[in-house]
């Protein structure tokens, strides 16, 4: 195996030498081009965006397991076209477009070339774009594992379940919404007055701004008993989630601390029916990564972009989404 000419020997690229420092610590470097390994392709990357969770990783908040050696060149959501592939890869060809979720330990996504995984990259229909598809991996991946942890079914077996989502104008807030109707599930939702029209466009049976006396409530207009929350927000106890909640209710918390943590293993001790479950790891296959891209083939799944930058204002979208106001994805495109 041998990397083709035409890929160069350097790359620009965007990392960080140590933890803390927010977007001052960033720097924008020449570095070599990365090569691909047994079962691993390597890709000319188009597009990737940036989750909460990369900023946090950064942050210091995984320490010591994340990042796992510096410097680090974070993000790992990426859609582009493989340029070659490493010994075992089957399916793959140089030339393929694809989506791709790197390897959290090893990052690469904030780069003109990265190595992905080729148990985690799959090929992307020419009706999708490289910002469409970049966007699903960790958010649309983390609304799916979460609403499979509520019964949500998507081969029409399910159970007729209500849901509610909240700061459903998130990257993954959004994507639940939608996932959730793709399961036929009665959705709630909370998020900012500005938003509320979107998340009803996107199939939200109730929408709620959660600044208002009525919001903050959580309860849904229809006073609806929750089989099943996907929490996406912050600051919410689950002593306000709990009478809210259908007899073996389940809040799924994706952004969990030491309480919701505590909380959960309480419930277990207890048997209660009704619980708080933490989404700590994200366990996301290449059969979950198909089904994703597949939706937004098929025009039942929506990326929500909302803002677009080159890689020289790496900068700007590291602060977007440690700030949090976006609505959607914030997508870094790479200048060709």
């Amino acid at each position: 195996m041998t990397t083709p000419t035409t890929t160069p020997a350097k790359m620009r690229a965007v990392l960080y030498d140590a933890c803390g420092g927010g977007v001052a610590s960033l720097k924008h470097v020449e570095v070599p081009v990365p090569s691909a390994k047994k079962n691993e392709v390597l890709l000319k990357l188009q597009a990737a965006t940036v989750n909460p969770l990369d900023w946090k990783i950064q942050k210091g908040d995984l320490r010591p397991l994340l990042p796992s050696r510096l410097p680090f060149i974070p993000v790992t959501d990426v859609a582009g076209v493989i340029v070659d592939v490493g010994l075992g890869v089957n399916g793959l060809t140089a030339g393929d477009q694809v989506v791709a979720k790197l390897n959290s330990l090893n990052g690469g996504g904030l780069a003109e070339y990265a190595v992905a995984s080729a148990n985690l990259t799959v090929k992307r229909p020419a009706k999708v774009s490289a910002a469409e598809g970049a966007g699903l991996p960790i958010a649309a991946g983390t609304a799916l594992q979460a609403l499979r942890s509520i019964g949500a079914k998507f081969d029409g077996t399910g159970k007729p379940l209500n849901v509610l989502i909240t700061a459903a104008s998130s990257g993954v807030g959004l994507y639940a919404v939608q996932l959730a109707k793709l399961a036929n599930l009665h959705v709630t939702a909370t998020c900012g007055a500005r938003n509320m029209d979107l998340v009803k466009s996107l199939g939200a049976d109730e929408v709620m701004d959660y600044r208002t006396p009525e919001g903050a409530t959580l309860q849904s207009p229809s006073c609806r008993k929750y089989d099943g929350v996907v929490h996406c927000a912050i600051g919410v106890s689950w002593s306000s989630f709990q009478p809210l909640l259908s007899d073996a209710g389940r809040v799924i918390d994706i952004t969990p601390n030491f309480s919701s943590i505590l909380t959960y293993v309480l419930h277990r001790v207890t048997f209660s029916k009704k619980r708080l479950v933490p989404q700590v790891l994200l366990s996301l296959n290449k059969a979950d990564l198909e089904f994703l891209v597949g939706l937004l083939e098929e025009d039942k799944l929506k990326t929500v972009i909302d803002s677009r930058f080159p890689l020289s204002d790496a900068g700007k979208v590291w602060q977007s989404s440690i700030e949090g106001h976006a609505t959607g994805k914030i997508v870094v495109e790479m200048e060709s």
